[in-house]
């Protein structure tokens, strides 16, 4: 075989070397953009109104990374559609590191189940850069309420179906299904009351407006220390640390029971590796701090961290699960 070797012309040979020198220029201000990253603030979306449990958590760990790295985050509350509007807006800005989300349970594993046309992909188009912590849900009465036990709720569920209010905060949230799983796995009907956030069914609870709540232990716990609320159960199957007198709901009635919401951040898909492992590891510095740990799991919570494959292997297997959860509980928004 002859091998023809090929001379291009002096203006071929400029325009190559243009092109080439082109693509060196751009590789090594890319380069040089991820070095310097961040040179500008950053933003931390939470998709839930403030102070519920997803927002105590993303500031604790937003206002320790600035701590350590004199890094600008600035925490965005986008609350709307169980989580969905938050995590929207961050799947679709530019991938450059400086629009991050705080992602749960509800938004990433089970909306892509629930709703019929969701506006985004969480497999696809979100890049997973750290889990932060996990958390059970507790069901919680007023504190001048008759129910101070579960048993005593399923008692009265049980003669009087669709009576008993239980609220939450979003359709299609680990809490509302959580409840449709207590309901499928007692045989009781409870009168499902859904709210935008936590403030106004809190106040609603407190003022009997509605018998039963049922959210994270990070967005309910102040109150119950403070015994303006009382702990009915917990969905893990392990007792909670920070509730050790609270039942879990196999003890209550239900075996082989959990319903866990985990949080974690993410930023949207194209992000370059390298400003995504950076971010990971100022995650995971932030998450080792005594103080940050401590406060999380005060809240009722257990610290996670770990890799980005960590992070991108739990969904892998969440979605399926939880899509499991919403076809068995006949949920569908639309």
């Amino acid at each position: 075989m002859t091998i023809t070797k090929r001379v291009l012309s002096t203006p071929a040979r400029l325009c190559t070397w243009v092109f080439g020198a082109t693509l060196l220029a751009t590789a090594a201000v890319g380069a040089q953009a991820q070095a310097a990253y961040p040179a500008k603030p950053i933003r931390l979306i939470v998709p839930f109104p403030p102070g519920g449990g997803t927002d105590m958590i993303a500031r604790s760990v937003a206002q320790k990374i600035t701590e350590k790295t004199s890094w600008n985050i600035v925490v965005d509350n986008r609350p709307g559609a169980g989580g969905n509007l938050g995590v929207d807006a961050a799947a679709k800005s530019m991938p450059d590191g400086y629009t991050l989300v705080m992602g749960q349970t509800s938004n990433l594993a089970i909306n892509p189940a629930l709703y019929k046309k969701l506006p985004y992909d969480p497999l696809k188009d979100l890049v997973p850069v750290a889990l932060v912590s996990s958390s059970p849900i507790l069901m919680v009465s007023g504190a001048g309420t008759s129910f101070k036990s579960m048993a005593e709720v399923l008692k009265l569920a049980k003669a009087k179906p669709d009576v008993i209010t239980v609220g939450y905060s979003g359709n299609g949230t680990v809490a509302h299904l959580a409840v449709t799983q207590v309901e499928q796995a007692t045989g009781i009907k409870l009168r499902h009351i859904p709210y935008k956030g936590i403030a106004q069914a809190i106040t609603d609870l407190s003022g009997g407006q509605i018998d039963l709540f049922v959210g994270s232990i990070p967005s309910l716990i102040g109150q119950v220390r403070n015994e303006k609320l009382h702990p009915l159960m917990v969905t893990s199957k392990q007792r909670s640390g920070q509730l050790p007198s609270t039942p879990t709901m196999s003890e209550s009635g239900s075996q082989n029971f959990e319903a866990i919401t985990w949080f974690g951040i993410l930023t949207p898909a194209g992000t370059p590796d390298a400003v995504v492992q950076k971010l990971n590891t100022a995650i995971n510095a932030a998450l080792a701090e005594p103080d940050v740990a401590e406060k999380l799991r005060s809240e009722g919570g257990d610290v996670l961290g770990g890799s980005t494959k960590d992070f991108g292997q739990l969904l892998q297997a969440e979605v399926p699960r939880w899509a499991k959860i919403v076809k068995d509980s006949g949920a569908s928004l639309n």
